[in-house]
């Protein structure tokens, strides 16, 4: 540990990635060893897609979603609908911690039940949103289709989709200014959104690598590689943990006064992994799909970016067909996956001998 000393020494440490993290966790669980604390210290136990398992601490503001909610435009005394999951996931155990350090309210939401979500906005009236861009946009329609008055909400923070500019202008036209996150749930926020909104600011808590994807060189600022954090976390330290995802450093201070680097924010997969909807789908999940149907001989999952929000859509290989099998393939995906998800028959020997199980299409022009 002594040796330790600069970021030049952390870069030449080894690079950690989830897969291995998920077998370090077989074989210590829960946590792989990396945890510093235990028993009673520990206040949750979250499970993301593996499963992996990640704690929460008594730690305030453990996951350091304070500042990000701060240059969100929160402020002490706001209200905040906080519509990220409770559900296993810590995404909105994260909000919580970084509001109530903050000094706001939070009204603990979750997702889905848009009708009850508008009526609370209506009866409540909070100052802003934290969620997913997309369900943002439903609760608004809803709104709009009940009649139901939410020009309360100005603020809004989203992370766990892309942002593309026409959604937010959108959501400007309504008065509501939105910012954006990038965060996970193994190492909390890893960058945020200012007011400049020219990049995002790398959080201050992290140090933040961007590496040539399949290894852990780092690459000259300004080229897209993967981001790999090391959390400074100290009950949950992970060291040169790889993300999945692409980014690149962007020259120069951020004009809002932040002094910390900036990155250009998320620009896709390192590998087939794909984010859909704010979840991870790996490849292993569509080849358990696969498995437990022995009609499809191959098969593909399409993600694609329709009408303003994710889609995804399994293209299966068989010689066999029909509304039940579809059905039970649908009801497979969401069991495994925990998203809905289309199914479309192909031939058999029609898909691409390209090795893709995931093949992430969205475009976001």
């Amino acid at each position: 540990a002594t040796a330790i000393d600069s970021a030049a020494a952390i870069s030449k440490l080894p690079v950690t990635r989830k897969s291995e993290l998920l077998a370090l966790q077989r074989e210590a669980p829960p946590f792989g060893g990396f945890s510093a604390v235990s028993g009673s210290a520990i206040s949750y136990i979250f499970a993301s897609p593996g499963p992996i398992y990640e704690p929460g601490t008594k730690r305030s503001d453990f996951w350091r979603f304070a500042r990000t909610l701060f240059a969100a435009g929160f402020r002490q005394g706001d209200m905040i609908q906080n519509c990220f999951s409770y559900h296993l996931t810590p995404a909105g155990a994260m909000v919580d911690s970084g509001a109530h350090a903050l000094g706001c309210t939070v009204i603990p939401a979750g997702v889905g039940r848009a009708e009850l979500q508008v009526q609370t906005i209506g009866d409540l009236k909070p100052n802003g949103y934290v969620g997913t861009p997309s369900f943002l946009k439903i609760i608004l329609e809803k709104a709009d289709e009940m009649g139901v008055d939410v020009t309360c909400m100005r603020n809004a923070l989203v992370s766990g989709e892309a942002l593309p500019g026409p959604l937010r202008s959108d959501f400007a036209a309504r008065g509501i200014d939105v910012f954006q996150c990038y965060a996970t749930a193994d190492l909390g926020v890893i960058a945020y959104e200012t007011e400049a909104r020219e990049g995002l600011v790398v959080d201050e808590g992290i140090y933040l690598e961007i590496v040539r994807p399949g290894s852990g060189e780092t690459v000259a600022d300004g080229e897209v590689g993967e981001v790999v954090v090391t959390s400074l976390n100290p009950d949950y330290p992970l060291i040169r943990f790889a993300t999945g995802d692409l980014s690149a450093i962007l020259p120069g201070g951020s004009p809002c006064g932040r002094s910390n680097r900036r990155i250009k924010g998320w620009l896709g997969r390192a590998d087939q992994t794909a984010k859909i909807r704010g979840m991870f789908v790996h490849p292993e999940q569509v080849n358990r799909v696969i498995k437990r149907h022995p009609e499809i001989v191959r098969a593909r999952l399409v993600v694609d970016w329709i009408d303003r929000s994710d889609s995804m859509k399994l293209q299966c290989e068989t010689a066999r067909d029909g509304t039940q099998l579809a059905a039970a393939i649908s009801e497979s995906i969401r069991d495994i996956c925990k998203l809905r998800g289309e199914v479309e028959f192909v031939a058999v020997g029609s898909l691409p001998n390209d090795g893709k199980v995931i093949d992430d299409i969205r475009r976001y022009d």
